[in-house]
């Protein structure tokens, strides 16, 4: 089964940028099965679906994040990214990566992904 592991959250001001990475480890014969997610819960929230990469690269975003936010993936380091631009306070929150081989993934339903990293904390201050 895969594992994940997230890194490259932190704090920073509004209008900042972060490099969020989440690196697959575990026995994977093919890497590219895996769709993959980046999501995110704040206090009081659902937890939110924010961008999605298929095995072929197709991606897609939330609206909240759409032109500020980019998923990419590495698959020779097995490693997804969430490039974080023009940051806003209401971006704070804990992301998480996600694995799943669901034929859906591209609905960013949390559910349809069974494999989650431990999360990071993303501050953004005003």
């Amino acid at each position: 089964q895969v594992q994940l592991a997230e890194s490259g959250g932190g704090s920073v001001q509004a209008g900042g940028s972060l490099r969020l990475s989440c690196v697959a480890s575990g026995y994977i014969y093919d890497y590219r099965i895996f769709s993959m997610g980046w999501f995110r819960q704040a206090p009081g929230k659902e937890r939110e679906g924010l961008a999605v990469i298929g095995g072929g690269d197709s991606t897609g975003y939330a609206d909240s994040v759409e032109g500020r936010f980019t998923i990419s993936r590495d698959n020779a380091k097995r490693t997804v990214y969430l490039q974080m631009n023009s940051l806003k306070p209401e971006d704070t929150a804990i992301y998480y990566c996600a694995a799943t081989t669901s034929r859906t993934w591209f609905r960013r339903d949390a559910a349809d992904f069974p494999s989650w990293g431990q999360g990071t904390q993303v501050t953004v201050s005003s």
